[in-house]
């Protein structure tokens, strides 16, 4: 599966969390397993890990990557929203690590049944969970002009939402849009590369990011995940989070300043009434990336941002 094998900035990963033998692991998007095998050799002996992943396709390829580790690992396919009844069920709570990979896998874009590639001959699909939810293609036919707009603006941070989804709703009406390689040609027709041909980026980036983001709740189901990382974790426990685009970083950016502070009432009152205690603190300093050398290796790893927080032990004084 080429760079689905390749995890990112897994060294940083792994001595971020602190994992060690005997450590109790849950990585929340296994995918093919990457990341699962270097944290289970660095738990060795005794340590398990929980592999978690919306994708059925996933867990079939975690199951077959991570099978010389027996019993010592356990995974479900479910989505990271339910981390916490999820580990708890599986025997695994209080965790000492958590994981979140979040995006796509190389895989999932070789996949010309998924519709995420802008090349692929298929129906744009994008779910993780192709058995559940809306598509994109039945997304794009239940909305609205306005309503596609407001998906490329918001999840996709396009500028050219408004005309993009005007062109959509236009080749939609005339029934062009089949596969997902002819919705990035309707995208690139009306909102070109502005650096030519060669450009680094594909003009149907955004819009797809936005489209995949939707059907998959991306959003909503990352703030209900690392709420239930934070519980699922013990004193000492560490989670980190590689994110691939500004959305993402911000929201767990906000969740680990939110929860390293006691009072979160704003703005701080004299006496604070909100009840709040702080439960995490940072352990780094702003982002971890990738340097040039793992990015020529992996492209995937190009625009990944790593975050990780330690649960506090509650009788340590949070700031605020």
């Amino acid at each position: 599966m080429g760079e689905g094998h390749l995890p990112v900035l897994v060294d940083e990963v792994l001595a971020s969390l602190a994992v060690g033998p005997g450590s109790s692991v849950a990585d929340c998007t296994v995918g093919g397993g990457g990341h699962a095998e270097r944290l289970l050799e660095t738990a060795s002996p005794g340590g398990r890990l929980l592999g978690i992943d919306a994708d059925r396709a996933a867990i079939a390829e975690a199951e077959r990557v991570l099978a010389r580790f027996g019993d010592r690992v356990v995974l479900r396919h479910a989505n990271f929203e339910s981390i916490y009844d999820t580990a708890t069920d599986a025997g695994f709570v209080p965790l000492d690590a958590v994981l979140f990979d979040l995006g796509l896998s190389s895989y999932q874009l070789a996949d010309p049944d998924r519709g995420f590639s802008f090349a692929a001959p298929g129906p744009p699909d994008m779910r993780f969970d192709e058995t559940s939810g809306l598509s994109a293609l039945e997304l794009i036919e239940r909305s609205s002009e306005r309503e596609l707009a407001g998906i490329i603006a918001t999840f996709g941070e396009e500028r050219r939402a408004g005309r993009i989804a005007k062109a959509i709703v236009a080749a939609r009406t005339a029934g062009r849009i089949m596969t997902a390689a002819e919705l990035a040609a309707i995208v690139e027709s009306v909102a070109p590369s502005r650096h030519g041909p060669g450009a680094r980026i594909h003009p149907a980036t955004r819009t797809f990011q936005a489209l995949r983001i939707a059907v998959n709740r991306e959003i909503e189901v990352l703030s209900a995940g690392l709420a239930g990382a934070l519980a699922a974790l013990g004193p000492g426990g560490r989670m980190a989070v590689i994110s691939y685009h500004s959305l993402e970083d911000r929201i767990v950016k906000r969740f680990v300043a939110r929860e390293s502070r006691d009072c979160i009432e704003e703005p701080l009152p004299p006496a604070c009434t909100c009840g709040h205690r702080a439960q995490l603190r940072a352990v780094t300093k702003g982002v971890i990336t990738p340097g040039p050398d793992e990015v020529r290796r992996n492209r995937r790893a190009r625009s990944a941002k790593l975050r990780v927080a330690e649960k506090l032990d509650g009788r340590a004084q949070g700031g605020g």
